[in-house]
């Protein structure tokens, strides 16, 4: 697919999911899990130009102690590592500190990893190819546009749930 192929599905797909993400703020508001909120939490941050609070549905996947989210969105932005954050996860209130990660090595794995625990992910990251694989050169571009791996330091251990 070509770059501006990709662009405009990625343009596509960013005006979808604003519609989407009205229901999906609604379900993962409520206070129990939901076989939704096994994937989606939602993030709510302020932002740092507007200072206007804005709620984020983000997927995630467990990665021990801490949860791996895509970071490919302009939410990302208002993120600042070492500063927490209330998330909605599983029905229940949290904080979590975020960790942008840059290091290409590391996305790599980390991206890995979230796509053998949920395959979903390749629809959405435009990095993993139709294969389900990483393509290194997209990595590599969508690294030098901002992209990165946001791994979410919780307050208290995740339990399973």
């Amino acid at each position: 697919m070509s770059d501006m192929a990709t662009a405009a599905r990625m343009r596509r797909q960013a005006r979808i999911m604003r519609i989407v993400n009205v229901p999906m703020r609604r379900l993962l508001k409520l206070p129990f899990s939901t076989p939704i909120s096994k994937r989606l939490m939602l993030i709510t941050f302020t932002g740092r130009k507007t200072g206007r609070v804005y709620q984020q549905p983000v997927s995630y996947v467990v990665d021990g102690n801490t949860l791996l989210s895509p970071g490919g969105g302009r939410w990302k932005l208002n993120l600042g590592n070492d500063q927490p954050i209330r998330i909605r996860l599983r029905g229940r209130d949290r904080r979590a500190v975020p960790e942008l990660v840059r290091e290409p090595a590391e996305v790599n794995r980390l991206l890995q990893k979230m796509l053998a625990d949920n395959p979903r992910l390749a629809s959405f990251v435009p990095v993993v190819g139709a294969d389900r694989k990483v393509d290194q050169a997209k990595l590599a571009n969508a690294l030098e546009h901002g992209f990165c791996i946001v791994r979410w330091h919780l307050n208290e251990p995740l339990t399973q749930g």
